[in-house]
């Protein structure tokens, strides 16, 4: 028999590649992009508007938990197929929108559909992957939310120029008819484990065509299921896991507003350089991901926080536009580090069968430190009259993740 020259493990990850790019760039960062337009054509406040990202992060967070173990339980490919199902039809639904509360329910259920799919995707390397190959797999997988966020910047703009005040609206009918085709292409080619393909992780010695490892269980009961909270380290990781939530999200959140409020720069001009931080983040995860199979995990976590800390640090105190520039190349290419090692971590950790699970788990206390950092970031913006002690206090919070990352255990 002719050996395979490329192993499925490579088609899987694609695909995960591909729902990263739906359930973040389509679902979520393109948001930011139709906001404005969608304010005026519903005539919303900003508080409302707010309350919107709110629901779609509920939905996020808690389908982000518990997605995680429906994936371990019935199996990857339906759950994110269903997942980004429920994304498509209610991102077309939000474009029908004519009151905040069905607006809302839209964006929380649009969220849902997003943590179901995206943390089972992220947790697609540890199953296919053998451990020194796991970071690179996996930041393949988190090339999509850059590659998501840059394509909906390059397709919703001449929408919304095309079509006036119904541009917003277009913009969800075509976002959201693209997850549905994707949702369709996932569901014809990726697959669970490499079991069901009768193949061994790549990157094992085994040749690919010999018999896989006999899998433990079919569907991972709840008994297994209380190995992800009964183990310490997972914990642990999931604090680590909170620094980045803490810190990252100040940085992105106020980011424009510190150049255009306080700094005094164009509207334009500042989202010329958010356009080059989302074009780097494309690759970060993949360079990222490399760089903790290399170094192991937690060298690569402390690296990553290190160099983010840079960024927060720089953009407070060096306040010309070579400092913002050189801010926005370190954060662009380190954005999305931490989550692509938490995801190979998690892997590592509990095992291939239950990663999703792990991922999932410590996805709660990532979304707790999400949930923090914008309101501690204002507190200190309104308290002091600028930007500059939040982002120091992003790059102290940073600081602090990078020492913690560098006690996380090796798994045995």
């Amino acid at each position: 028999m002719a050996r395979q020259k490329i192993h499925y493990g490579w088609i899987v990850i694609a695909m995960g590649l591909l729902t990263t790019i739906a359930a973040h760039g389509f679902g979520r960062m393109a948001y930011t992009i139709i906001l404005p337009a969608m304010k005026d054509g519903l005539k919303f406040d900003y508080t409302q508007l707010g309350l919107l990202g709110t629901g779609n992060f509920i939905g996020y967070l808690a389908m982000a938990i518990i997605g995680g173990f429906l994936a371990a339980r019935f199996g990857t490919r339906i759950v994110i197929t269903l997942a980004l199902l429920l994304m498509g039809v209610t991102m077309i639904l939000t474009g029908l929108s004519q009151a905040f509360g069905f607006a809302f329910a839209m964006r929380l259920l649009t969220g849902l559909g997003n943590g179901a799919s995206y943390v089972p995707a992220m947790a697609l390397g540890s199953a296919w992957f053998a451990v020194r190959r796991r970071g690179f797999a996996t930041g393949i997988v988190s090339a999509g939310i850059g590659a998501g966020t840059l394509i909906s910047g390059l397709i919703v703009p001449p929408l919304l120029g095309a079509f006036g005040t119904e541009g917003w609206r277009i913009s969800w009918y075509v976002l959201g008819g693209a997850v549905l085709v994707i949702a369709g292409i996932v569901c014809l080619f990726v697959r669970s484990r490499p079991e069901e393909k009768g193949l061994r992780p790549v990157g094992e010695n085994e040749s690919e065509g010999s018999s896989p490892q006999p899998a433990q269980q079919d569907k991972a009961s709840s008994l297994a299921w209380g190995r992800v909270y009964g183990m310490g380290q997972v914990w642990y990781l999931g604090l680590v896991y909170f620094f980045y939530g803490m810190s990252y999200i100040i940085y992105m959140v106020f980011f424009a507003a510190y150049l255009v409020k306080e700094m005094g720069y164009s509207q334009a001009w500042a989202g010329s350089l958010w356009a080059m931080v989302g074009g780097l983040s494309v690759f970060c995860g993949v360079i990222w991901g490399s760089i903790s199979d290399f170094l192991g995990r937690s060298r690569g976590a402390a690296l990553a926080y290190l160099v983010l800390a840079i960024s927060y640090i720089v953009y407070a105190t060096v306040k010309v536009e070579i400092g913002f520039y050189i801010s926005a190349v370190l954060f662009g290419l380190t954005a999305w580090s931490i989550p692509t090692i938490m995801a190979a971590a998690a892997g590592d950790m509990v095992g291939p069968r239950l990663a999703p699970a792990g991922l999932g788990f410590v996805t709660l206390f990532f979304g707790i430190g999400q949930a923090l950092g914008p309101a501690l970031g204002g507190y200190l913006a309104d308290m002091t009259q600028s930007f500059t002690i939040p982002f120091l206090v992003a790059g102290g919070i940073s600081l602090s993740g990078a020492v913690f990352s560098l006690f996380l255990r090796k798994p045995k």
